[in-house]
């Protein structure tokens, strides 16, 4: 059994993340799966999972890059910042194209975003989500995010198609809503499909029903996708024999040249060793996680 990789899913609208991880879960009988950063149930697109040992991979692949195709109505507002919510503001008028498009500079670069109160943020050991549906007022901070490209696709008003590059953490909902508060029109987040997420497209991507028939015919494993391709950007160090056991037992090995930073280890069957860390100067590799026993 292939228990330890990737599987690239796309998600469509409805499921839940976890309820996606529970069904691969159970699927594959593989008790360590986990997804690189949640996919919201009315979003689709690109999941990572991780399975076995690969799971210690989900804090890279948590904090890359996503890419997402939004559409955002304009006119109103809701309390979600998404469709689900009530409606808090309206007022039925869509800005001009000109407008939007002289309004997206102020919403790229490094900006301060301040997440929806409906989401899964921890404020005094509750879920701001759980706090605003009991009536609550939920009052989160603002937090740094990066929006490296914010590009207008086709408009027919009310509903305005946009392309969004951006860091890990970016709420694209908030940006919706801030978008509609800026033009003073209102607007919400109407649609989201992520198209990619770190180093994966939906060219890599299973959809979901595709696995699902996998997973009862038991042939799924053509779907796994080798550990190794999660970390594209880290240099490859080719590993013999010698120096895997040496990992294995957490023993430095010596870099062939000045290192910096972290690098896969690649054993002689092609597979993710481990990932090193530069130390003592960039003379010896460390084993930072190690993914053989």
């Amino acid at each position: 059994m292939n228990n330890f990789g990737l599987l690239v899913v796309d998600k469509p609208v409805g499921p839940t993340s976890h309820q996606v991880v529970s069904l691969v879960r159970k699927g594959t009988g593989i008790r360590k799966v986990g997804h690189a950063g949640t996919l919201d149930p009315r979003a689709s697109g690109v999941l990572v999972l991780c399975l076995g040992a690969a799971t210690r991979l989900s804090e890279y692949l948590s904090c890359s890059q996503k890419q997402y195709e939004a559409v955002v109505r304009f006119g109103s507002a809701t309390r979600t910042y998404d469709a689900e919510g009530d409606i808090t503001y309206e007022t039925g008028v869509a800005p001009k194209k000109s407008e939007i498009i002289a309004a997206l500079p102020s919403f790229t670069g490094e900006i301060e975003q301040i997440p929806p109160p409906f989401s899964a943020i921890k404020v005094k050991g509750h879920k701001a989500y759980e706090l605003a549906r009991a009536g609550k007022i939920v009052k989160l901070e603002p937090r740094k995010v990066t929006i490296y490209r914010l590009e207008v696709g086709s408009y027919h008003p009310p509903d305005l198609s946009l392309r969004i590059e951006c860091s890990a953490g970016t709420y694209i909902r908030s940006i919706a809503h801030d978008l509609g508060k800026q033009l003073r029109t209102g607007a919400y987040l109407a649609g989201l499909r992520r198209i990619k997420a770190g180093p994966f497209t939906l060219k890599d991507a299973t959809p979901l029903a595709m696995l699902e028939v996998g997973l009862i015919v038991e042939n799924w494993e053509q779907y796994v996708i080798p550990a190794i391709k999660a970390l594209p950007d880290f240099p490859l160090i080719e590993v013999n024999e010698e120096e895997v056991s040496k990992i294995r037992n957490g023993h430095r090995i010596v870099t062939k040249e000045n290192a910096q930073g972290l690098a896969r280890a690649v054993g002689a069957d092609g597979e993710l060793v481990a990932v090193l860390k530069a130390v003592e100067d960039g003379t010896l590799w460390h084993p930072h996680k190690v993914f053989i026993g």
